[in-house]
C-alpha cells in the first residue's frame, strides 16, 4: 500500500466507521451466535497471495459484526461505559501512525512528557491533593498511564510488597524473601473488583476479602477487627484497596476510615483507592466529597476509558511516593540507559511492560477538545439518566432497587425469588434487543442497567425501560403466586 492508496483507504475507513456508529442502532445489540461459529466461516490456513481491502472489509460486515457485541449500541447497558469519541480515534490513528514505543524519556522525549503533563491535568480536574501530582514542588508523588486498573492495581501491590519486604528483613537479617513472603497479607472487600484477588494471586501474598456493610461499602472497622487478628498471628499487614464506585453496584468504600486504620498504631500499609470508573465523577465539584480521606492514599486509579470518551487502553495512576514504584520494577541493562537517566522519567520503571504506546495523545486530543465543562456534562448525563431509570423501576411494583444510585449504574429485580429476575435477564439478552448483565448482592441475583451509549437521551433509557418491561410481562415466569397476582394487575 502506497501513499496515496492508504490517503483514499483512511477516508474509505472513517466513512466505515462513521455510518456503523450512526446505523448501530440497527443491529442486535447482542449476537445470535454459537461458540465456535468464526471457525466455520474462514479458510483453515492463511491467504499465499495478497487481497484486497474490499474483500476483507465485506467478510468484515458478514463474519465480524454479526458475532460482535455492540457496546455502542444505545441499548447496551452492560458492564460499564467503553470510551469512544472521534477526538480519541484521531489521537489513536495519528499514535498508530507515528509509530513511537516509549519506553524511555530518550526513545521518544516528547510522548514522556506528555505523559506527564497529562496525568498533571487530569489531577488538577479533579482536585487531587497535591502530594500524588508530578510537578508539586518537594514532593515525590506523580503519575502514569497503565493499561488498565489490573495494572495499577497489580504494579502497587508489588511496590508495597517490595516496600514491606525491605523493613522485614531489617527484624530478620537472616531470612531471605521467600521465608517473609508468607506473612505479608493484603486486605479488599467483597465487592473489591477481581483484578485484585488477581494481584494477590501474582503477587503470591495472603488475602483477606472482608464484608461491606448495608451500602455494600468496606468500612474502618471490619479491617481493623481483620487486621489486628492477623497481627496476633504474627502476620503483617501491607496493602489495603479501597474502592470508589465497586463493579457490581457502584458502592462507595468508607476512604477515611479505611486510610485511617491503615496508619494507626504504627502502621504504614500502602493503601490503594481504585476508581477506575466512579473516580471519573471527580472531575465534577459535587462529587469532590469522595475525596474525603485522601490524606492517606497512597495510589490513586481512574479510566478514562471508561466515562470520559477515549477509547480503550487508557488507564491514569497516581502514586504518593513514586520512588516505592521506581525500586519494584527498575532493570536497568546498557542498552537502555542514556544520558539523561537521573534527570529525566523513564516510565518503564513504572510499569510492567517495557514498550508503550502513546496513549497520552487520546487523553490530550480528548481534553482539549471537549473541555473540562464538556466531560463535566457528559458524567452529569448520566448521572441524570441512571436517577430517571431509577424512577421508572420505582413505580413499577414488579420490581425493586438494590444498592445506591450514585453514579450511572442503577442494581435492580423482580421481586421475588432470583429464578423470576433470572428468567427475565435470559429473556432481555436472547431477544438481542437489549444487554444487561447479572450480579450478586445480599447473595440476591440481580441486573445491573448501566447507562453506557455516548450520547444516550432520556429516549433511549425510556425505550430500554420498555424492553425491560415488555419482557417482564410476557416471560413465563416460574410459578410464583406474589407476581402472578402482580402481572393479573
Amino acid at each position: 500500500m502506497d501513499d496515496e492508496t492508504f490517503r483514499l483507504r483512511v477516508s474509505e475507513m472513517a466513512e466505515f466507521i462513521s455510518n456503523y456508529l450512526s446505523t448501530v442502532k440497527e443491529r442486535r445489540v447482542f449476537p445470535d451466535v454459537e461458540p465456535g461459529y468464526l471457525k466455520s466461516l474462514l479458510p483453515v490456513q492463511a491467504p499465499t497471495t495478497s487481497e484486497t481491502l474490499e474483500s476483507i472489509m465485506k467478510d468484515v460486515e458478514n463474519k465480524i459484526l454479526p458475532g460482535m457485541t455492540h457496546w455502542q449500541h444505545p441499548s447496551f447497558h452492560a458492564y460499564f461505559p467503553a470510551g469512544n469519541s472521534y477526538p480519541s480515534i484521531l489521537a489513536s490513528l495519528l499514535s498508530d501512525g507515528l509509530g513511537c514505543v516509549g519506553f524511555s524519556w530518550a526513545a521518544s522525549p516528547a510522548m514522556t512528557e506528555l505523559e506527564t503533563v497529562m496525568v498533571d491535568w487530569l489531577g488538577r480536574m479533579m482536585g487531587l491533593p497535591n502530594e500524588l501530582l508530578p510537578y508539586t514542588k518537594g514532593c515525590t508523588g506523580g503519575g502514569v498511564l497503565q493499561g488498565s486498573a489490573s495494572e495499577c492495581t497489580l504494579v502497587c501491590m508489588l511496590a508495597a510488597r517490595t516496600k514491606a519486604l525491605q523493613k522485614l528483613r531489617k527484624v530478620y537479617p537472616h531470612k531471605d524473601d521467600y521465608d517473609l513472603l508468607p506473612k505479608l497479607v493484603a486486605y479488599f472487600s467483597e465487592e473489591a473488583h477481581s483484578s485484585v484477588e488477581k494481584a494477590a494471586n501474582i503477587a503470591f501474598v495472603k488475602r483477606r476479602k472482608l464484608p461491606t456493610d448495608k451500602h455494600y461499602a468496606f468500612r474502618g472497622k471490619t479491617l481493623r477487627k481483620a487486621m489486628e487478628q492477623d497481627e496476633k498471628s504474627g502476620l503483617v499487614p501491607f496493602f489495603v484497596c479501597g474502592t470508589i464506585g465497586t463493579t457490581s453496584s457502584c458502592a462507595c468504600d468508607n476512604l477515611d476510615e479505611l486510610g485511617e486504620t491503615c496508619s494507626a498504631n504504627g502502621r504504614d500499609v500502602w493503601f490503594h483507592v481504585d476508581g477506575a470508573y466512579g473516580g471519573n465523577a471527580l472531575i465534577c465539584p459535587e462529587f469532590r466529597y469522595l475525596l474525603r480521606g485522601f490524606q492517606y492514599v497512597t495510589s490513586f486509579n481512574v479510566n478514562p476509558n471508561k466515562w470520559l470518551q477515549v477509547n480503550f487502553d487508557c488507564s491514569v495512576m497516581w502514586v504518593r511516593d513514586k520512588n516505592a514504584l521506581i525500586d519494584a520494577l527498575t532493570v536497568n541493562p546498557a542498552y537502555l540507559q542514556h544520558d539523561n537517566d537521573d534527570r529525566v522519567i523513564d516510565y518503564r520503571n513504572w510499569t510492567i511492560s517495557l514498550s508503550r504506546r502513546f496513549r497520552a495523545l487520546k487523553l490530550w486530543f480528548v481534553i482539549r477538545m471537549y473541555g473540562v465543562e464538556g466531560l463535566q456534562q457528559f458524567v452529569r448525563s448520566h448521572v441524570r439518566l441512571a436517577q430517571l431509570f431509577e424512577t421508572l423501576v420505582r413505580q413499577d411494583p414488579l420490581f425493586e432497587i438494590v444498592g445506591d444510585v450514585v453514579f450511572g449504574l442503577v442494581c435492580f429485580r423482580v421481586k421475588g425469588q432470583d429464578k423470576l429476575t433470572e428468567a427475565l435477564l435470559k429473556r432481555i439478552n436472547t431477544s438481542g434487543e437489549a444487554h444487561m448483565i447479572s450480579t450478586r448482592l445480599d447473595d440476591k441475583f440481580v441486573i445491573r442497567f448501566a447507562v453506557c451509549h455516548p450520547q444516550a437521551t432520556e429516549d433511549h433509557i425510556t425505550q430500554s425501560w420498555n424492553i425491560i418491561r415488555h419482557h417482564a410481562y410476557h416471560t413465563s415466569f416460574p410459578k410464583d403466586g406474589a407476581v402472578e397476582k402482580l402481572l393479573q394487575n
